[in-house]
């Protein structure tokens, strides 16, 4: 899938399932239990025990289906690793310009992880298709976002940490573009207990929330434009 398309996918359902899990098989589980709960994407954390070839697999066998991305990419070694099994966009939990500049070269979707009003700027202008702003709950949560959109409308931001079913509405509204999602989505006793359907339903609820406060934030401009 070409990085157009990966951009339009992730925008479109406003929701990134990060994949932290015990086993490969875990992670197997966990990528398609979102995937049938309406998300077909997935971002597999380098946590994950043999990550780089439960990306290799899964692209084989889920390539077109589900939009495969790697998280937790720390270096430019491991970003290379991770693009030449398959992976089709790139998340880092901070901002490693090689990464980015890697990632850009290979024409790949980036989103590179800043917090600071001046990292985000430069992992913008290095070229980080979106910024992702980790760890967000712990400054502020949807508030910082909004603060951050005030004098930077331009950076497409996806907070990670702190994005559950209760903030998720409220991160939309603040601004973001989408939302990365972890442990609140996939929840590791889900996975442990052999109960995928809890990840499906929390999958729907998330896509839900994010759709129908896109929709009334649409309502509401259209509203106030029409006041005027």
């Amino acid at each position: 899938m070409e990085k157009q398309k990966v951009r339009e996918r992730i925008v479109e359902l406003g929701v990134v399932p990060v994949v932290r899990a015990s086993s490969a098989r875990e992670a197997r589980i966990a990528a398609a239990a979102v995937c049938e709960g309406g998300i077909p994407i997935v971002e597999i954390t380098m946590t994950v025990p043999g990550a780089v070839e439960v990306i290799r697999e899964l692209a084989k066998s889920a390539g077109a289906e589900i939009l495969i991305g790697a998280g937790t990419v720390l270096n430019a070694e491991m970003a290379r690793r991770c693009l030449d099994a398959g992976a089709q966009f790139l998340v880092s939990p901070g901002l490693n310009l090689q990464v980015v500049q890697l990632a850009a070269a290979e024409g790949k979707l980036m989103m590179a992880g800043a917090l600071t009003p001046t990292e985000v700027i430069t992992a913008w202008e290095a070229g980080s298709d979106f910024v992702k702003v980790f760890p967000c709950g712990q400054v502020g949560g949807a508030k910082y976002i909004k603060a951050l959109k005030g004098p930077l409308p331009q950076v497409p931001l996806v907070p990670t940490g702190g994005v559950n079913l209760s903030t998720a509405a409220e991160f939309i509204e603040a601004g973001a573009v989408a939302l990365g999602v972890g442990g609140e989505l996939v929840q590791a006793e889900a996975l442990k207990s052999g109960k995928p359907e809890m990840i499906v339903e929390n999958a729907r609820k998330f896509l839900a929330i994010v759709k129908e406060t896109r929709a009334r934030m649409t309502a509401s401009t259209v509203a106030a434009k029409g006041s005027h």
